[in-house]
């Protein structure tokens, strides 16, 4: 059985653009890669003594037009989740922003609230419902049960409600991510999934779909098979089916489950790739979770990092390999993510979906050492896109 620290995933997803404005001053790998005058735009607020205090840890952030909203673990826990979720909104691409920790979450929070610590902060948007949301794991106590919550936001993300719970199963549940579909001539515009897995039943995958903007949340479905998950991603293509790239509970096969019916119901995975690794240098707790985005045809890309491309996984190292596919069914070979001139180590897959004709994502990746190369010469085509914000960047760097 896992341990503990081993449970919680606490995804650093971000950076909406190109204008990379928004730098969260949170790693020193994305201040680096950023190469623009730095604006810090929140700080650890808290000092109880029971966590690690000015750390702002693996934040997620969403875009949807010039408003940006990142939301990130505050006074983090070595063993596991923050004294609150964080939250930093910029109306205005970036220029400018407020800041501020979620209420009624924890026992730290102002005013107070359930819960001991909080964790894996996810930023969605609902545009039917002009309502943010910020998805998170409510942790009762570091061994259990574990509540999947989210706050929302009616005022473009400056104010938050009180938490509004998912699934309070009394499991402990894990590793949840929240997406909204949001195009409006999908049957399913307006709903909003998160996906979590529930460890207290061996990582059952579980999805829970909200039709009111996140007010409310049905009782989480499954599969037919039940199937065992870990770390898993969702997107909505234009005709509202989603697609789930998600690994299995043993990080061996990157799966894929799908839903056609606005999440009536959920279909047994198909294998999208097999996952192969060689460890991570220098000890870095970084699991091969999948990186998924999807662009406005609705062909979705997933990045993980595998070791087939060092000398047969006899290296010690990993590159990042790319898969695509249009229906979430059949999906492309893994092809190698590199630059021209060094191989990637340091294994933090970003991809970046920019103003582009079409809009397409584009994958970056910093080589180690952090001398960083030119941002046009790290993205995956050799012209740089349009600066324009669009949707969501993903830096997925999942702690075990």
């Amino acid at each position: 059985m896992l341990s503990f620290i081993s449970r919680f995933r606490w995804p650093m997803r971000a950076l909406a653009a190109l204008t990379f404005a928004l730098v969260l001053g949170l790693s020193s790998t994305i201040l680096a890669f950023a190469q623009v005058t730095l604006t810090q735009i929140s700080s650890d607020p808290f000092t109880n003594a029971t966590s690690n205090h000015k750390t702002e840890v693996e934040p997620s952030t969403f875009t949807f037009g010039s408003t940006i909203v990142s939301a990130f673990q505050q006074g983090r826990f070595f063993d596991g989740g923050g004294s609150d979720i964080g939250f930093a909104t910029s109306t205005n691409g970036g220029q400018t922003w407020v800041h501020g920790s979620l209420p009624s979450t924890t026992v730290n929070s102002t005013p107070p609230g359930p819960y001991a610590r909080a964790s894996d902060a996810s930023v969605a948007f609902d545009a039917r419902h002009s309502v943010w949301i910020i998805s998170y794991l409510g942790i009762v106590n570091p061994s259990g049960p574990v509540d999947v919550d989210v706050s929302r936001s009616m005022d473009g993300g400056k104010t938050w409600s009180a938490p509004v719970i998912v699934n309070a199963s009394g499991d402990f549940n894990d590793k949840n991510w929240t997406t909204c579909d949001n195009t409006v001539k999908s049957k399913f515009y307006g709903n909003c999934y998160t996906e979590f897995d529930d460890f207290s039943k061996l990582n059952l995958f579980s999805m829970s779909t909200s039709s009111d903007g996140g007010l409310t949340w049905g009782a989480p479905t499954t599969n037919p098979n039940h199937t065992c998950v870990i770390g898993g991603q969702p997107v909505v293509q234009p005709n509202g089916t989603v697609i789930v790239p998600i690994d299995d509970c043993q990080e061996t096969q990157i799966l894929s489950i799908t839903s056609t019916d606005g999440g009536n119901t959920w279909s047994n995975p198909v294998i999208a790739a097999q996952l192969l690794n060689d460890g991570h240098p220098g000890n870095i707790r970084s699991p091969d979770l999948p990186s998924a985005e999807i662009d406005s045809s609705g062909k979705v890309y997933v990045v993980w990092t595998d070791c087939r491309t060092e000398n047969f996984c006899n290296s010690g190292n990993n590159d990042l390999l790319l898969i695509t596919s249009s229906d979430g069914t059949t999906w492309s070979s893994p092809a190698f993510l590199g630059w021209p001139s060094t191989r990637i180590r340091l294994e933090v897959p970003l991809i970046l979906r920019l103003s582009t004709t079409p809009s397409r994502p584009y994958f970056a990746m910093p080589p180690a050492p952090a001398t960083l190369p030119p941002v046009s010469s790290m993205l995956a085509s050799s012209t740089p896109p349009t600066v324009e914000p669009i949707g969501v960047s993903r830096c997925n760097w999942r702690d075990r």
